[in-house]
């Protein structure tokens, strides 16, 4: 829970959208990346280095350095905050950069309308979208370069969030998973190379299936994933698997909707079948974390007519309606809130 406790503290809040434009500055221009190559400069070589006026380099370095994304040496010299720096040594920048193109591209224009999303209680911001359809995902193919940037960070929010998948989806025994709605692959991808005696098919609309065919080559595990067209509220789901995974899904649909596919899931499995649910989640108790309670907005207002990020005790509510018993809880151990939650079909 964060506290506001002083008018200061209202600050962030109030101004939250400068906040983002900052950070989005940093990364578009290159800053964070010259920084980072440079190790530290001072203002005078910084503007140069990225084509900006003296004006200019001093309201980009004020806000960065004040928001803590970088620091100012004992020299005057402008460097990356440790948390930054640590990203692009550990491999994981590209997929923040990712995923603030994909704040700035796709859910910013959008965020501003949270209200009238509240209102009418659906996704208002889809308007700005070309197309037809309820949901984001009928409406991007009408504007190729927001779909690619899409499916882009939609990987990268899956690489950032996959190793708690890994971490606590629980294979044991389990000898083939249907990834329901698994998009490009990226999940099943991750769990196959971590799970080597377990096999996947995943299944989601044709143009997804056929981007993950490629994506499953190219990861050279085509003889253990396969792939299959299928609507996953209106066909059928395949029989002859023992565990079936909803992975970053039920945050797209409505409760009664995430009821209607857990008990689909429940009819495709045997007794002793697992189901198991991962995506970002929020807390009982109604008060964060503040990660799910930002990323909230984006589903509100986007995504589809009744998207939002539910605490733990809905889906183990869910679970319990469809069917599934022995419910369990696996929060992950990082700093997004994604977990696991999963459920026996014909547990005690």
């Amino acid at each position: 829970m964060n506290k506001i406790s002083s008018r200061e503290d209202l600050v962030g809040p109030l101004f939250g959208a400068a906040a983002f434009q900052m950070l989005r500055a940093g990364v578009e221009l290159g800053l964070f990346g010259l920084l980072q190559d440079k190790g530290e400069l001072p203002a005078a070589d910084i503007g140069p280095a990225l084509g900006l006026s003296e004006r200019s380099t001093r309201i980009l370095l004020l806000g960065v350095t004040a928001l803590g994304l970088t620091e100012v040496t004992e020299d005057g010299s402008h460097r990356n905050a440790p948390v930054l720096a640590e990203m692009f040594a550990d491999g994981s920048w590209d997929i923040f950069a990712d995923i603030v193109a994909f704040e700035a591209e796709l859910v910013y224009l959008p965020l501003s309308d949270l209200v009238e999303s509240l209102r009418s209680d659906t996704n208002a911001g889809l308007a700005r979208f070309a197309g037809e359809g309820d949901d984001l995902y009928h409406r991007l193919p009408e504007t190729p370069h927001l779909e690619a940037l899409f499916y882009r960070s939609m990987r990268s929010w899956s690489r950032l969030s996959n190793p708690v998948l890994v971490a606590k989806a629980d294979l044991t025994g389990v000898s083939r998973v249907l990834d329901v709605g698994g998009g490009d692959g990226v999940n099943a991808i991750a769990l196959a190379r971590a799970n080597p005696g377990v096999r996947f098919t995943v299944v989601d609309l044709p143009g997804a299936v056929e981007i993950a065919r490629g994506k499953i080559a190219e990861a050279g595990l085509a003889d253990r994933i396969d792939v299959a067209p299928l609507d996953i509220f209106h066909d059928e789901y395949p029989a002859g698997h023992d565990a079936v995974l909803f992975a970053n899904q039920l945050v797209i649909w409505s409760a009664e909707q995430n009821l209607d596919l857990l008990r689909r899931a429940h009819a495709a499995l045997p007794d002793g079948g697992r189901v198991m649910v991962f995506n970002v989640m929020s807390d009982d108790s109604g008060d964060g974390p503040l990660y799910s309670a930002l990323d909230n907005a984006y589903f509100a207002t986007l995504t589809a007519p009744r998207s939002m990020i539910y605490p733990w005790g809905d889906y183990e509510g869910w679970l319990r309606e469809a069917g599934f018993a022995e419910v369990h809880r696996a929060p992950g151990d990082t700093w997004t809130p994604h977990g696991v939650i999963s459920g026996i079909k014909g547990g005690a």
